[in-house]
């Protein structure tokens, strides 16, 4: 596969600085395993090539193990995560499909998630999915071969 297009974020400098300080923003708050598999769900669902391939990558040097991130996809049957990964599997799930359902961020998704992460926390897993949908948006609509950014 070839790129339609420079990558926009190679064309207009800023928004890579700006994307990157929204992504950086979430590290702090969140454990890096917990915001790989957020964002290997979320590209998972957007058809991101890019970021399938990335990052499971990512999260094995974090320490991540294959058996559970074969299981991403599969999270709800399989038995390798924790209620506060579930929960923003969840929450990911749906702030992902925004147009499937007439409430596509439902109070149950929500509440179970505040169970389990403090406010900033929750603020950022809410910003970190929306990182990680900007960026499968643009990969995907620019056609973004895999292995084009090296991690």
């Amino acid at each position: 596969m070839k790129a339609r297009m420079n990558h926009p974020v190679t064309v207009v400098p800023e928004a890579m600085k700006a994307l990157q300080a929204l992504s950086e923003s979430t590290k702090p708050a969140l454990p890096e395993k917990l915001l790989e598999l957020v964002h290997l769900r979320a590209s998972q669902i957007n058809g991101c090539s890019v970021c399938v391939d990335m990052h499971p990558k990512l999260a094995r040097r974090a320490g991540e193990t294959d058996e559970r991130l074969f299981a991403v996809g599969a999270w709800r049957d399989a038995p390798y995560f924790t209620e506060a990964e579930r929960a923003a599997l969840a929450l990911t799930e749906a702030m992902t499909r925004l147009s499937d359902r007439e409430d596509p961020v439902t109070d149950a998704v929500w509440d179970e998630a505040a169970k389990h992460f403090d406010e900033q926390q929750l603020a950022s897993l809410v910003l970190g999915i929306a990182a990680i949908n900007v960026w499968n948006r643009l990969n995907v609509a620019v056609r973004q071969p895999v292995g084009a950014w090296k991690v």
